[in-house]
């Protein structure tokens, strides 16, 4: 796959659905991101981004088409050690290894592997807020904990120890089409 010129880059939040469901403010510090790191990123056709100002229980990672605008929304967990509560909301993030929460930050993809669950990607933190995500291990990954069934059940999905922790059923297509060498953007706004 070839990556877009930043030029199409930047008409993306033109094309993008206004009933995208994506935060303004969010998607441009995601562009702001793909240009800060544009020596490192080497495909800008899709970006993921994940509002973590939503509850848990809302489809909150969206991966964006940047040429056409289609945003495919899904939903994700955050790290224990960022709801100690379990409240289902994001109130802090950390970068500290054993510190169990998510970071914010833009992420590189890296290299798909087989580990403790299953098909998975690791993540590369390009911030300082999640200069360490290699070092904690924070990938993608699925996990029985998230899914439509586990809201039913609790209102809100589990927790990750700071991963982007995706249904099972999701897994195999995110993997796919957020292939090495992409942006993913993790914030709240």
């Amino acid at each position: 796959m070839v990556a877009l010129p930043l030029a199409s880059v930047a008409r993306a939040a033109s094309i993008m659905p206004v009933s995208s469901g994506i935060n303004a403010e969010l998607f441009s510090r995601a562009q702001a991101a793909l240009a800060r790191h544009a020596d490192r990123i080497t495909l800008t056709d899709r970006v993921g981004l994940v509002d973590f100002a939503q509850a848990s229980r809302s489809p909150r990672f969206h991966i964006v088409d940047m040429a056409s605008g289609h945003v495919r929304s899904l939903l994700v967990a955050h790290g224990r050690g960022s709801d100690p509560e379990h409240s289902g909301w994001v109130e802090r993030f950390s970068n500290e290894p054993g510190s169990n929460a998510s970071s914010a930050g833009a992420y590189l993809t890296g290299d798909a592997y087989s580990g403790a669950h299953g098909a998975s990607r690791r993540l590369i933190g390009l911030d300082a807020g999640n200069s360490n995500a290699e070092m904690r291990a924070i990938v993608i990954h699925a996990a029985a904990y998230v899914g439509p069934e586990v809201i039913a059940m609790q209102g809100k999905l589990g927790r990750s120890e700071g991963c982007l922790a995706v249904s099972p059923a999701d897994i195999a297509s995110v993997l796919d089409v957020m292939g090495a060498g992409r942006l993913i953007y993790a914030d709240r706004v």
